[in-house]
């Protein structure tokens, strides 16, 4: 008999999805796959630790909110009883109690009882459960955004599960420290992390861990441009998820394809084939999965589409696609997140090429404020520069466009980026100058020519010199 790849429990050939986890299988969508797939994607997955690894208490599958709530009345109702008898609260009733909240998306609660469960375990000096309850901890602060004690949490799970040499758990560690730090922008660190995991699972022999921590990795190499790599990890990933007919790793094959071919830009009719594949898919086994998985699983297919057909000037059916990416996003997500300030920003993108400029910048300025929100400093900065050019090109408001601009400057100046320094302040003393404020023009071209100076710009910087020569004579 065949056992479930993800639970190992025992199937039958006929069933579509799971009895006992809940998850579709590939049994009966056959047909509907293309056995030529290449590019397994995941997007980074985060790592919930269990003291039985044969179930996972936070996964949200197919269970309707009555059951779970039942479920905490029956553990509310046992610990009553406990402390009526004087007995002490179990910290894994507090820990199941605490997973409940999480699939319902209460992370305040879900907040509270793994606070309380970890205060149990330590007093026990359970160390292993204490090691657990820091992971969930870290994850609850990351859909918080509160990454610098996500990141604390994280580290204490490690260094505890280090002690234990628990190496199964420590890989699911060590790839949620690699996708905070890539949340955080900091590539370097999420690059080490991911392949840290990667190795580990390597030496350890876990394939299923290898394969996610490989598929964590890519999203790192994307940035890096490393896509002979990339190819090479998925290729091996893909394989892995047809053996053992995993129906969301060829969901994420094609997205992850998709993707792809739009970052490198060969093939845009390529892009657009296999993120249709992939919603289409997701659609056959969407009565199998909760609206909370199916949203996750098409935020990114939404997206890259929207921006596909902006790229093919089909403007509505881009809005369209980028509104339901939009939408799956706050679906899954607690509040404001950071893949909302992404679309946010494609939205803005889109509204400028429509001619719709009160809208763009309307759009521009939500997200700023998310990529803020999330500490995004530079990205931050990035949308202030161009909300600043917008007022100047195209509403004509000078006034708005400097207070834009030099915001934008003064978050640079203090991330050290040199060279956008250098590129706003020519740019204001292109304003200033348009305004005829001559005297502050020259004082910006100068600050400019420092900037260009430790950039070793020497062509910028004589060009900006001999255009202060012409103002001042």
């Amino acid at each position: 008999m065949k056992t479930c790849p993800y639970c190992s429990t025992p199937i039958e050939e006929y069933w579509s999805y799971c009895r006992n986890c809940n998850k579709p299988l590939i049994t009966n969508l056959e047909d509907a796959l293309d056995r030529n797939v290449r590019f397994p994607y995941d997007r980074q997955e985060i790592y919930h630790l269990d003291m039985d690894e044969e179930t996972n208490k936070y996964e949200a599958t197919v269970i309707e909110d009555e059951e779970i709530d039942q479920k905490i009345k029956e553990i509310d109702e046992t610990l009553k009883r406990n402390e009526l008898l004087g007995e002490s609260v179990p910290g894994s009733l507090l820990l199941e109690k605490s997973s409940l909240y999480y699939k319902k998306r209460d992370l305040p609660k879900a907040l509270k009882n793994l606070e309380l469960a970890l205060k149990n375990f330590k007093e026990d000096n359970d160390l292993l459960n204490v090691a657990i309850c820091h992971n969930e901890l870290g994850i609850i602060h990351e859909d918080n955004g509160f990454f610098d004690q996500a990141i604390y949490h994280f580290n204490n799970s490690l260094e505890l599960l280090n002690k234990l040499k628990d190496n199964h758990k420590i890989i699911k560690v060590l790839n949620n420290l690699g996708n905070i730090y890539f949340l955080i922008k900091d590539l370097e660190q999420s690059y080490n992390f991911y392949q840290e995991a990667f190795q580990l699972s390597q030496k350890e022999k876990l394939i299923l861990e290898e394969i996610k921590s490989s598929s964590n990795l890519v999203e790192v190499l994307y940035l890096l441009k490393d896509y002979e790599r990339i190819k090479r990890i998925l290729a091996k990933n893909a394989e892995f998820f047809k053996d053992n007919d995993d129906i969301y790793g060829i969901i994420q094959t094609y997205i992850k394809y998709g993707k792809l071919h739009y970052i490198i830009g060969d093939d845009y009719n390529e892009s657009h084939q296999y993120l249709t594949k992939a919603l289409e898919l997701i659609n056959k086994i969407s009565e199998n999965i909760s609206v909370y998985i199916k949203a996750k699983l098409e935020w990114e297919c939404f997206l890259y589409l929207g921006k596909i057909y902006r790229l093919w000037d089909n403007i509505t059916t881009g809005e369209n696609f980028l509104l339901q990416s939009l939408e799956a996003v706050r679906i899954f997500e607690i509040g404001d997140n950071i893949q909302e300030g992404e679309i946010l920003e494609n939205l803005a993108e889109l509204y400028i090429s429509k001619g719709d400029i009160e809208r763009a910048l309307e759009y521009y300025d939500l997200s700023c404020e998310i990529f803020y929100k999330f500490g995004d400093n530079s990205k931050n900065a990035e949308l202030k520069f161009k909300i600043g050019k917008i007022y100047l090109e195209f509403e004509e408001d000078l006034s708005q466009a400097i207070k834009f601009i030099e915001e934008a400057l003064a978050i640079y100046e203090d991330l050290n980026y040199i060279k956008d320094c250098a590129i706003i302040y020519h740019k204001l003393g292109d304003i200033y100058l348009l305004k005829g404020m001559t005297d502050m023009a020259i004082t910006n071209f100068e600050s400019a020519i420092k900037y260009y100076q430790n950039i070793q710009d020497d062509y910028s910087a004589k060009l900006l010199n001999e255009k202060i020569k012409s103002l001042k004579y």
